[in-house]
Parts: C-alpha cells; structure tokens; sequence
C-alpha cells in the first residue's frame, strides 16, 4: 500500500472523480465531472489537482499535448485512514462509543439495522474462535 497522504475535504471531490473513471483524465475533463455538483472554476479544479500531484495522490503524464491525470492511491486506503483519523479526535480512537452514537442519533432504515447487526454477529462469532472476549 502506498502511503496515504491527508486530503482536504475540496481534494475529495476530485479524488472522488478520479476513483469513478476507468481511465485518466484532463483537469477539464475533471472539472465537468464535477459540473453541477460543485460551483467552481477550472481554476480551482487544476489547483486541487496539483496540490495532490504534490502530494503523491495523483499522477500527472502528458498525452496528446496534455495532462492527463489519474489516482495513485486507493480510495479503500484514504477511507481507512480518515475514519480512523475521526475516530481518533472525535472518541478517542474507542469505536464502541462512536457505533453508539451513530445508532442512536442517525436514522437508520430496517436494512441498515439488519447489515449491522450481521456485521456484529461476524465480528463476535471471530472474535470467540480466535479465543478474544
């Protein structure tokens, strides 16, 4: 796994472009994606998108006279890190608490009860083969 570098909440959204498509794509081609979602200027695209360049998030190669861009890192690896960047400032790294408070404060539908409660009976069914309370 490469290292996963921090990326700001506007950094998301062009990652999040660039994770969606199979194959690279021009800051253009990234800021119309982005169209209608986000009212910002190619400006900004191409900006975000040489922050993250910097930051070893994205490469950069020319093609046909331009830039063509794709990610680096995968979006499983930033996920992880920035879940367990807000568990950390925000429970103090106890998810227990952090699970609690999504259960009580956060709507959630039959299904999503039903996929946790399975999730937790996996979890507590490997936890005592592997001999863990």
């Amino acid at each position: 796994m490469a290292k996963v570098p921090g990326i700001s909440n506007a950094e998301w959204g062009v990652m999040q472009v660039l994770w969606r498509k199979s194959s690279s794509l021009s800051a253009i081609e990234a800021y119309e994606a982005l169209e209608g979602s986000l009212d910002w200027h190619p400006k900004t695209v191409r900006t975000l998108l040489g922050r993250l360049l910097k930051k070893g998030a994205v490469r950069r190669e020319k093609r046909g006279g331009v830039y063509r861009f794709s990610a680096l890192v995968r979006e499983e690896d930033c996920i992880r890190k920035e879940g367990r960047s807000f568990l950390e400032r925000c429970f103090a790294g106890n998810a227990g608490p952090m699970l609690a408070h999504f259960i009580e404060h956060e709507d959630l539908t039959a299904q999503d009860i039903a996929a946790l409660r399975s999730m937790l009976d996996k979890r507590a069914g490997q936890e005592k083969r592997h001999g863990k309370r």
